[in-house]
């Protein structure tokens, strides 16, 4: 199945997507709710609606204004380092534990919303990566068995501000901001991809420019080894998230010199079979939350 949560003229609802068409599945059941929890929660749900959809009203995807698939995640947690090219263009040694961070709830957006630049930096970069959204918590999970806590795949933009990031050893300011870090529009959940969405196109562009072009097959940890590595330390719970890091590319390794997201582009993040995640970047003076 294909999710997408968006805006309505009669509020934010879950829909299932097909193509370039969608169904309200809240609508439908009101107990589905306005994101994806009630799906995380009581999976069947799905069931009480799966008749209904094939003759259910259907809407053009474009008519809907894209929301953050959970609307109150849990924990956001981040790796860096995790594709070894990247690893290199940025003077790293190749760690042998993966590099976590955390990002808290003000710097993330939906797709389609501005990417704000802040005012005190112009070095706002772009990350194209993998995200997915616990389904079933857990602590001690086995990489065995690690995928089935998995509910869905989605698409992030770990927008960077990369002179912040680098004032300390710690990234927490640099990846913080408010609204640099977009996620969606789309979730797809496990059975419609490969196996820990290994294997898939994984790029960023700024119109018919190409930044960073690669594939998920190449990342260092995958999602299982990920899952099983951080529940080492804490819990996971449904609706938390987890991004997989970057592949090369990213703008501050660009020569002869960086290449900085500015205000009036748009920035597409796309992994194959999944989707594209689009936002305008604007300047923090020019933005309204």
């Amino acid at each position: 199945m294909k999710y997408l949560v968006g805006k309505t003229p009669n509020g934010t609802a879950v829909f299932a997507v097909d193509g370039n068409k969608a169904v309200n599945l809240t609508a439908l059941n009101a107990e589905i709710g306005r994101d994806l929890m009630g799906l995380i929660a009581k999976p069947d749900l799905l069931e009480s609606v799966t008749d209904q959809i094939a003759d259910a009203d259907h809407v053009d995807v474009s008519s809907i204004t894209p929301a953050l698939p959970v609307a109150k995640p849990g924990t956001i947690i981040c790796l860096g380092l995790n594709y070894t090219d990247h690893i290199k263009e940025g003077g790293y040694d190749i760690p042998d534990y993966p590099a976590l961070f955390m990002r808290g709830k003000n710097s993330i957006m939906a797709a389609g919303a501005p990417l704000v630049r802040p005012t005190c930096s112009e070095n706002l970069d772009y990350e194209a990566e993998l995200m997915f959204i616990v389904g079933k918590g857990g602590r001690h999970i086995s990489e065995a068995d690690a995928l089935d806590h998995v509910f869905g795949y989605t698409v992030f933009n770990d927008g960077s501000v990369r002179d912040y990031q680098r004032k300390t050893h710690q990234w927490t300011p640099g990846k913080n901001f408010d609204n640099t870090g977009a996620i969606g529009p789309y979730v797809v959940t496990p059975d419609e991809i490969p196996a820990g969405a290994a294997g898939l196109k994984i790029e960023s562009r700024v119109g018919s420019e190409i930044l960073q072009s690669s594939n998920t097959g190449n990342m260092i940890w995958s999602v299982a080894q990920t899952i099983a590595t951080i529940s080492e330390y804490t819990t996971l719970e449904p609706g938390d998230m987890i991004a997989m890091g970057t592949p090369p590319g990213v703008g501050h390794a660009k020569k002869p010199k960086p290449r900085w997201l500015v205000p009036g582009e748009v920035v597409d993040i796309e992994i194959e079979n999944i989707g594209i995640c689009s936002n305008p970047i604007v300047d923090e003076k020019d933005f309204a939350a």
